[in-house]
């Protein structure tokens, strides 16, 4: 599948003596969708924060599009094409969901941030805008604030301002966390559909959606990889069943 646009090699964290990920190789297969999951305790979270660089690792080293990118710093990582949604749902609340985008476009201005600007200049940003809120589903609501929005069209808006940065890969933390099934059966979709030009690699404790979206399937232990494969071959693995199938998840 050629050369993996993430790569993790001997990646170990240690806090204070506990160490949350142990020696961990990780690949990341271009235009995939990967899952990451484990039970309680397992190091998902803090392999993101690696990742995204929230994190410096104790030791090892990670690769992002071919570059290390261990020493660099979240803004950098951002910058290269890796950007991260958290599970808390991050948009103004106060704002039109077209206005969260088009502050998510800024980053794109020679003049960056331009709320003093006027209402002209921040409209050559509108059809760019309300692309993204068409491709996330949101196009006919792009004039009701954030906080009037149900919590899944929240989370959508949410995904808009994140492909607003342009990612080629995207990472997911707990993109269902709090959704009912009718939002979890629309978000899974939105993600297979965004994911058909990018990397994906998402952290869900809902395993029907792990089935269905994910191309491969990583489990993590006390920060090392249990098992690896897709939904079929990583379900029936008895060490699977005994760490994480089982277990009440975090």
């Amino acid at each position: 599948m050629g050369e993996p646009i993430l790569r993790m090699q001997g990646v170990t964290k240690a806090f204070a003596g506990f160490v949350a990920v142990r020696d961990l190789d990780l690949d990341i297969a271009r235009g995939t969708i990967h899952a990451l999951i484990g039970p309680n305790g397992a190091g998902k979270t803090t392999v993101f924060n690696l990742v995204t660089k929230f994190h410096q690792p104790t030791s090892g080293r990670i690769i992002f599009k071919g570059q290390d990118i261990t020493a660099k710093k979240p803004s950098d990582i951002a910058r290269l094409g890796m950007v991260r949604s958290f599970q808390i749902s991050a948009v103004f609340a106060s704002m039109s969901a077209l206005d969260n985008v088009r502050v998510a476009l800024q980053r794109f201005r020679s003049d960056n941030f331009a709320f003093w600007k006027s209402d002209r200049i921040l409209r050559e940003l509108d059809d760019r805008a309300r692309s993204l809120l068409n491709e996330v589903g949101l196009d006919a609501l792009r004039d009701r604030k954030a906080a009037e929005l149900p919590y899944g069209r929240r989370r959508a808006l949410e995904l808009a301002t994140t492909l607003a940065l342009e990612p080629e890969l995207l990472l997911l933390d707990e993109p269902m966390a709090g959704m009912g099934h009718e939002d979890v059966e629309r978000t899974a979709a939105l993600i297979r559909r965004v994911a058909k030009d990018r990397t994906v690699l998402m952290v869900e404790h809902n395993l029907s959606v792990v089935a269905d979206l994910s191309d491969r399937i990583t489990v993590l232990a006390r920060g090392e990889i249990l098992a690896e494969g897709d939904y079929g071959q990583v379900s029936k693995d008895p060490a699977v069943i005994e760490a994480y199938m089982g277990t009440d998840h975090d």
